[in-house]
């Protein structure tokens, strides 16, 4: 057996089969035979697949010894899981089924993992705490930052470990560093189980990794347990997964096990190992394969004799066999079923539920201290809601709370959330948006209310793998087993001078695009609260907007409308009456639609009517048809960018649904088709301005 040990520079070596005598015969046969199902699975799919019964094979060949022995020193139902791909003996050891694997391979309707919406061998349950899992290499790690992390607030049982899988390539993934940072920073019960067989795809973990390994890379990571194992001999990885839990449950920290393992097949049925590894690289993964292995030590122990293994094969061929000949003729998904859980099916932030009257008092107050109002309400209503992000905090450093006045936030959106409520529920995070949004995703699935904050809109971009691969389709995949109720804040837009390209950015319309995800964009003080308040109680993941340049405006403060206010989403506000065209809009374009309705009525002697949106995904189309079939005019304004734009969406509309009651063409207002430049009188000419909008609304009230 070889086990090294490294916490700082200590090393210690473990005698050969320490943790045999752990085990009891009964405990030795139920992972051989995992191992052995685990396997002969494998090899039922590709006979499939190959038979064209099947759509898609990955195979956890290789892989089991560790993967069984993970699931032994951990509790199922207890701690939790973030497995990969390739964890096979993992998820069968932990719960899930040789029949709920087959069913998942056919893509059944009655699959219970996904509905027959995810490929194969990407395990889910509710019940087991094996969370969701997905393609991309390397997302999962933050989210089981999150997941441990909640695990200070939500769970009853302070012994918690989050198991989080990966092979060695995905170590390469910026996620996996941040992820790491993060779980050392917090000291967080997280286990990190990477299984090395030396191959991402074709490429060996020599052209991944300086120096071919992970575990030495992470020499300098404080309070990081480091355990580098044969990944194919079973008692090792039991003694190094026992010691690594031992480790993280006993609240000293993160751990990361590094176990060599072999992989015998290829990396999928799409790929042909035989292309880029040699015959002896081949002979040397078959010599090193866990079953063989085991196999011989259970028979020179006595453990098993050949007759009892020959009938133990054939009952573990006879059930897989079972299993897979029942779920060949499971029905597929239903008809009609394509959009169930793509939201939330217990609360509907566009029901009336939500249409809440204000009950305005006090003096009006900005929109930035309006959101600030809100958060400090809603946290003091529940105890789950954390906010963190870049410098959102007071002053994270507490013995200096007194002495400061405090940061909260770059905008002061967040001042004085830290010192109510505590550095536990406020908190600052390192410069890494995956990992915020990552960790609040993790943090979400396990029933808190997590409000990140994206300091800019233009730096929302790490993030973008965690909101639209993980976060937002977390519901649909999973088949309604797991949700993400995150709001994610993000001050955005232009208008302020010496912005330029990387303070100054919209492109709201890439996230519009995402299935699942709830898009916000106030324009004053009072909405702000109120579309706040409903993403906070909503119960599906909400990217909320904030311009900057509406934060402290004049025009758009209000009083306070009131503890409970709410408003539904995808409800559009009348902003003011008109008879002659309508004009959609919404964030900057609200105002500068007013301003520009004044020229024209005065001008043309014509009225205006303009929508605020407010909502942007769900838009309230009923008010827009109700508008346009009552102006015959329409304009579509918007601060972001003309071509592609989000107008395109409701002009193609409009143009499909309302032909018959137009008078004229649908017209759109926008920035050009450039960044935003720094210097004032360029800025000028690449945002729309309320000249750009006069002159467009003339012409359409004189075509």
């Amino acid at each position: 057996m070889s086990l090294r040990t490294q916490a700082g520079s200590s090393t210690k070596d473990r005698s050969p089969y320490a943790a045999a005598s752990l085990l009891t015969k009964e405990q030795l046969l139920r992972a051989f035979r995992l191992m052995l199902t685990s396997r002969r699975i494998d090899d039922r799919e590709i006979v499939l697949k190959r038979q064209n019964k099947i759509f898609f094979q990955v195979s956890g060949a290789g892989h089991e010894a560790i993967e069984v022995a993970a699931a032994m020193a951990m509790r199922p139902g207890h701690d939790w899981f973030y497995p990969y791909y390739r964890d096979r003996g993992l998820a069968l050891a932990l719960g899930i089924t040789p029949y709920e694997m087959f069913l998942q391979a056919v893509g059944a309707g009655a699959d219970r993992q996904s509905g027959g919406r995810q490929m194969p061998s990407h395990w889910s349950s509710p019940e087991l705490h094996i969370v969701t899992g997905s393609s991309p290499t390397g997302s999962q790690f933050v989210q089981a930052v999150g997941c441990a992390h909640a695990s200070r607030y939500v769970s009853k049982n302070s012994d918690e470990v989050t198991l989080v899988c990966t092979g060695e390539g995905a170590t390469s993934e910026g996620e996996f560093w941040e992820a790491m940072n993060a779980s050392c920073l917090e000291k967080l019960p997280i286990l990190f189980l990477v299984e090395d067989n030396g191959f991402a795809i074709s490429t060996p973990v020599e052209f991944q990794t300086p120096g071919g390994n992970i575990s030495h890379l992470l020499s300098g990571m404080p309070d990081l347990l480091r355990v580098e194992v044969d990944g194919s001999d079973f008692f090792s990885c039991y003694e190094a997964m026992t010691q690594a839990v031992a480790y993280c449950r006993s609240g000293h920290g993160p751990a990361l096990v590094h176990a060599k393992v072999t992989r015998p097949y290829s990396h999928s049925l799409s790929d042909d190992e035989k292309l880029y590894k040699s015959p002896r690289e081949r002979q040397e993964e078959a010599r090193r394969d866990p079953l063989s292995l085991f196999t011989a030590y259970l028979l020179s122990e006595r453990i098993i004799e050949e007759p009892s293994l020959k009938v133990l094969l054939g009952e573990i061929e006879q059930e897989v066999q079972q299993a897979a000949d029942k779920a060949l003729p499971a029905a597929p998904p239903e008809k009609g079923s394509a959009l169930r859980f793509l939201y939330s099916d217990k609360i509907d932030p566009t029901s009336s539920q939500f249409d809440r009257q204000p009950e305005s008092n006090g003096a009006p107050r900005t929109m930035v201290d309006s959101i600030n109002q809100t958060l400090h309400e809603e946290m003091e209503r529940n105890p789950l809601m954390v906010v963190f992000g870049e410098d959102v905090a007071d002053c994270s450093r507490e013995e200096n709370l007194a002495l400061v006045k405090g940061k909260g936030g770059v905008f002061k959106t967040t001042l004085g959330l830290q010192s109510r409520f505590g550095s536990k529920r406020c908190f600052n995070t390192p410069i890494a948006e995956a990992a915020i949004v990552g960790r609040a995703t993790g943090m979400a699935t396990r029933g808190m209310k997590p409000v990140v904050e994206i300091q800019f809109f233009d730096y929302v971009w790490p993030a973008m793998m965690q909101i639209r691969d993980e976060m937002a389709n977390i519901r649909w995949r999973s088949h309604n087993g797991f949700s993400c109720p995150v709001v994610i804040r993000i001050p955005i837009g232009g208008y302020l001078t010496g912005g330029a390209i990387y303070h100054s950015q919209c492109g709201e319309v890439c996230f519009t695009h995402i299935p699942g995800l709830r898009v916000v964009m106030p324009s004053n003080a009072e909405d702000a609260c109120g579309l706040l308040r409903t993403a906070i109680r909503s119960d599906d993941p909400v990217l909320f907007l904030e311009h900057k340049k509406l934060y402290r405006e004049p025009y758009n403060r209000n009083p306070h409308p009131g503890l409970d206010y709410t408003i539904p989403f995808g409800k559009a506000r009348v902003v003011k009456a008109g008879a002659d065209m309508t004009i959609v809009t919404y964030g900057a374009l609200v105002q500068k639609s007013v301003l520009a309705a004044q020229q024209i009525e005065t001008r043309t002697g014509k009225t205006v009517e303009i929508l605020d949106l407010r909502t942007l995904q769900p838009y309230d189309w009923q008010s827009i048809a109700d508008s346009v079939k009552k102006t015959s005019r329409v304009l579509i304004a918007h601060e972001d960018t003309l071509s592609f734009g989000y107008g395109a969406e409701i002009a193609a509309r409009i143009a499909d649904e309302l032909f018959t009651f137009l008078d004229a063409p649908v017209k759109r207002v926008a920035a050009l088709d450039t960044w935003v430049g720094y210097n004032p009188e360029l800025e000028d000419e690449i945002l729309p301005q309320v000249r750009d909008l006069v002159e467009t609304a003339e012409t359409l009230l004189g075509f």
